[in-house]
């Protein structure tokens, strides 16, 4: 019996940035700004990977006595992205540092072994 040992020589390392917005337009532009710039540096990407929207329902009264059975529904959708930098560089974590994006999106960024 021949049994395989496989090992790993390189180790690789990526950045997984999530991506949060209401506004799906917003964060699509946010998404490509971003693999633009990590382009510029000379880094491969992956994604953006739409995730499923987030979807909160409310319902609310319009009149608290009187009319009761009258009622309100709103709803609030969160879009989510990720994107995938391959093994990043010095430049690119620097480029992320000092990259503007719009308001209303909410970034977050790890280190993934």
């Amino acid at each position: 019996m021949a049994v395989e040992t496989s090992k790993k020589t390189e180790s690789t390392s990526k950045l997984r940035i999530k991506l949060k917005a209401y506004d799906h337009k917003i964060i699509d532009k946010s998404a490509q700004q971003i693999i633009d710039m990590a382009i510029r540096c000379g880094v491969k990407t992956a994604g953006p990977v739409p995730l499923p929207i987030e979807i909160s329902k409310f319902t609310v009264n319009r009149s608290t006595f009187v009319h009761k059975p009258s009622r309100e529904q709103f709803e609030m959708r969160v879009h989510k992205r990720i994107i995938d930098i391959l093994s990043p560089n010095a430049k690119v974590v620097e480029s992320l540092k000092t990259l503007n994006l719009p308001a209303g999106v909410d970034t977050e960024i790890k280190s993934i072994l």
